[in-house]
Parts: structure tokens; sequence; C-alpha cells
């Protein structure tokens, strides 16, 4: 077993992994990245992020769904199988593979593949397969940046090709007819969405009354329709009782008594946090009640030697506040001078159509008795949208009625992720509505919807 020693090791090398072992580097340390995979990347590069959006972008592009709205298209399910689909995935992951390799290896991060565990909170033994020792690593500081996976129930028969979650779905060997949704959370509407695209029956169900509820529920609402308008099924306030296969067929049983059965189904009830074989009790730290590391605000551990950033920590799981959060906490944990995660970020949801938003919700509003207008925009409202073939989505801008400074953004629609960063700036500078109206907006941009929105909600004022 050899013996290695850094100032900083970062175990996994995903968006949060990465982003810590660069700052951490151009801040003059020694640095040694732990993956248990292969190739730099993590669970993100090859499961998660990047193969789904890849494969959202591969199913429009390839089912032409972007041009229905100009004529009908003579598509039907089996015209895009899975090796088409598959083929795209594995350009985009393989191009993002090059890319992280050559990022650590511009900065002398030193890659080591292995499964890592504590042995105290200042060593690391690192494991091959065999769960032979490889490596002894010491350090000054961790960072543990390892992600999630998939909540695999017990009770709950897994295989490859009929009850899947969404690491197995990526393995499918042909598009299923008809496809059950359990969750009608991010990743369970991100896929329901996908497959309803390629022309597969799909039904969500959800204990909830609509999909996506933790966003403003008029912009769930909206994508919930949308999805509708082309064949998705939802099913609302229902529980799984019992899940099982038969032949070649997945059931739910229901509390309610009911029954459903389709030729797949996604379980995407949750996630949790990547820490089976970390041993961390050697380093002294505890799970939380939800099962993942808690920090405190510089993502420092209940030792605090050893940081947590991404995924592992639970909430908000997005690569994007994954990324700053393993930058920043490098940066304490090199003892320069930092700053504490921002309170405003956005949220980005690649269903079809794509959802971001930023900022308060209408509900949050009225919960904490802010005296608010809303402006809304209608995608059918903005010439883009006729110019690209499509009128699904909306801009809803919420606003203080008194001082008239925007309070939150939320989008649905093409482009809304793109979009979404000039709200974002908008209420970070702490812009008024009418700083919108004011503006001039190139034309015919989806970006006009700003101002359409800021008019529809200041128009409102003037009429009460």
């Amino acid at each position: 077993m050899q013996k290695l020693s850094a100032d900083i090791v970062v175990i996994g090398s995903g968006p949060a992994g990465q982003k810590a072992a660069i700052q951490a580097v151009k801040l003059g340390k020694r640095v040694i990245v732990v993956e248990r995979l292969p190739e730099p990347g993590g669970n993100c590069l090859y499961y998660g992020t990047i193969p789904s959006k890849s494969l959202r972008e591969a199913i429009i592009d390839l089912s032409r769904f972007n041009e229905r709205g100009f004529c009908p298209i003579d598509y039907k399910l089996g015209d895009i199988t899975v090796p088409m689909l598959t083929n795209r995935l594995q350009q985009v992951i393989d191009e993002e593979k090059k890319l992280v390799s050559r990022q650590f290896k511009k900065n002398n991060i030193l890659l080591l593949e292995g499964f890592a565990r504590f042995e105290n909170p200042h060593t690391l033994v690192l494991v091959d397969a065999d769960n032979r020792p490889t490596y002894e690593i010491t350090a000054m500081n961790f960072i543990i940046a390892t992600g999630s996976k998939p909540r695999n129930p017990h009770e709950v028969p897994f295989d490859n090709d009929v009850i899947l979650d969404s690491t197995r779905l990526l393995g499918l060997s042909k598009v299923p007819k008809s496809l059950i949704v359990l969750g009608g959370g991010i990743i369970g509407s991100e896929y329901a969405s996908f497959f309803a695209a390629l022309g597969t029956e799909v039904t969500i169900v959800d204990k909830k009354s609509h999909i996506l509820p933790m966003l403003d529920s008029e912009i769930g609402i909206h994508l919930q329709t949308a999805l509708m308008e082309i064949g998705l099924c939802f099913l609302g306030k229902k529980e799984p009782e019992k899940i099982f296969r038969k032949d070649d067929k997945a059931y739910v049983t229901f509390k309610d008594g009911s029954t459903i059965q389709a030729d797949a189904l996604l379980y995407a009830l949750g996630r949790t946090a990547n820490v089976d074989s970390l041993h961390l009790e050697n380093a002294e730290i505890e799970l939380d009640e939800k099962s993942y590391i808690p920090v405190n605000a510089l993502f420092q551990t209940r030792t605090p030697s050893i940081y947590a950033v991404g995924d592992v920590i639970g909430g908000p799981c997005l690569a994007s506040t994954s990324m700053e959060q393993g930058r920043l906490a490098a940066r304490h944990a090199c003892g320069v001078q930092t700053h504490h995660f921002p309170h405003l970020y956005p949220i980005g949801i690649y269903t079809i159509p794509e959802i971001s938003c930023c900022g308060y919700t209408e509900e949050e509003l009225i919960e904490k008795g802010f005296h608010y207008e809303v402006g809304r925009a209608y995608y059918y409202e903005i010439a883009r949208s006729h110019i690209v073939g499509s009128s699904v989505g909306m801009f809803k801008i919420l606003f203080h009625s008194e001082t008239l400074e925007i309070l939150g953004v939320h989008i649905v629609g093409r482009s809304a992720t793109e979009v979404i960063h000039i709200g974002l700036m908008a209420i970070g500078f702490r812009a008024k509505i009418n700083y919108f109206i004011d503006q001039v907006f190139n034309y015919p941009t989806f970006a006009e919807g700003y101002r359409i929105a800021a008019l529809n909600g200041f128009n409102k004022m003037h009429r009460n």
C-alpha cells in the first residue's frame, strides 16, 4: 500500500469536487482527487445531469418536436431507437470527460481511482474493487463531494428492464410503449416529459395534487397542462402500497385499492447521500435525520478539518449550486477570504418545456404577508415564439406593490433556463419593475417577456 500526503484531498470528481480541487490548486495547495470510477466526472457526468440533459436535446432534435408547432410531423413510437439516443449521449459524455481530464492535468491535480474510507479524521485509505488497500493518504483537510444516488427501498423489486430508478433507466434497451413514473418532482417530471415526447404513454403518480409542488403552483400547473396536451396522464393524491413485476409488466397497487400497469416503471421518490463506504464514524461524522451530512455555513462537518459539499449535504441538489459550494469550501479550507453561499440563485428544470425561477414564489409572499402584484407575459404574446413554432409558456414576475421592487421571477417555456439570469440580476440589484419597462429589448427575443410582463403588472396597479 503506497503512502501519500497532500494539503487537501477531495473525495469525488463531480461538479462540486472539480471546482473544489481547482480552487485549492489555484491557491497553491497540493491536491489529490479520489474517484471510484475509472474516469473523472462523477455521477453527474455518467448517470445524472449531463446524460439526462443530453437525452432531452437528442429527443427534441430527432423527434422534430419543436417543428410540430408548424405542421403535423409523421412521427410515431419506434422511429427513434435507444442506440440513436445513446450515440448522442456518448459523444457528449466523451467531450465532457476530456474537458475535466484536461483541467486536472493542466492544474497538476493527482487523480486516484478507488473507494475511499476514513481511518481517522486525517487519514484516508483507498481500496480497489476487490477491497484490497491501494493507498493511504494523509491530509490537513478533506472535502467530501460524493454526491447522491437514487433511493432504493428494499420492498421495491428493482431490475434493469422493467422496474427502474433514474440510473437504471439510462440502460434501457428499447423505448417502452408505456411508462409509470412514481414521483412528480424534478427527476420524475423531466424523464416523464422526455418519454412523452418520444410517444410513450406516460403516467405520473404523486401524492400531491400537481407536479413540481415545490415551485410556484401556477408554474407547475402550467407545465402539467402542457404535458397533458402531448398525451401525458397525471394521477394526483395517490400513494403506492405495492410495486411488483408480473411477466414483462410493472404493476402498482395504491392505498385506495386501485392498480395500474405499464411496460416500465421509473421510481423517482427521492435520493440519498452516497456515503455507504466512507466509514464516516472513523472521522467522527454522523448523518442527520434525512441521512445527509450536516454542515455549517462554511461547509464544515462536525469535524472542522473535513468539509462536505454538493448533493451529499442535501438540497438544493443542483450541479450549479454544488460547484459554488465546492469553491467556497476550498477557499475556507485554504485559509483565504471567502463568503457565505448566496441565498439567491436560479433553479433550472429541464422538462419539455423547461422551467427556471429565482426569488420568492407567490405562495411564499402570501405566507409572509407581502403586498405584491403579479405581471404575466404568455409566450403567445411574444413574436419569437411564433418564429420557432412554440406558443407554450409564460413569464411571471412578482413585485412589491408599494416599493415596486422585483421579488421573484418564474418562467416556463423555451429558453427559460437561459433568460432567467436577467431576472436573477434584477433581483440581486434590487431593481424595480419599471426598470424592465424603461429598457429596450432586442426584437424578436424571448427576453422581451420581461418587458411585457412588467407592463402587465404595472398597468394593473394603475387600473386599481
